[in-house]
């Protein structure tokens, strides 16, 4: 097996003048059905993680001036951090449901011009 052939013709169609305008057209629309999920689901879930964070090392006390009410608002401001993390998926499968339904019928006609065309 030639495997130089393979890489040389992968790197060729990555050059190479696409046709089938209407598949990266379905492509992008798909992409930006789920874009707006996506970028919320990362950007909550990262927040609520370092959250979750912040909480734990004051209620270790690690940070802040080590008393016991310090502790506690640690203990609160992980709960809040868990509460987030535990709620984003949940939010994440109605967003894209969401952005699957406004962009649904325009997907499915592309889809069906693309399908017809290729009989």
């Amino acid at each position: 097996m030639n495997t130089d052939k393979i890489y040389a013709e992968a790197i060729a169609n990555e050059y190479a003048l696409k046709n089938t305008s209407k598949v990266v057209a379905l492509k992008k629309l798909d992409r930006k059905a789920k874009s707006r999920a996506n970028i919320f689901t990362y950007t909550f879930g990262t927040i609520m993680a370092l959250v979750l964070g912040v909480g734990m090392c004051l209620s270790m006390k690690v940070i802040g001036e080590g008393s016991s009410f310090m502790m506690v608002v640690g203990i609160i401001v992980g709960v809040i951090g868990t509460v987030g993390i535990s709620v984003n998926y949940p939010i994440y499968k109605k967003l894209l449901e969401n952005g699957k339904k406004q962009y649904a019928f325009e997907i499915m006609q592309l889809a069906k011009e693309i399908s017809e065309q290729a009989e």
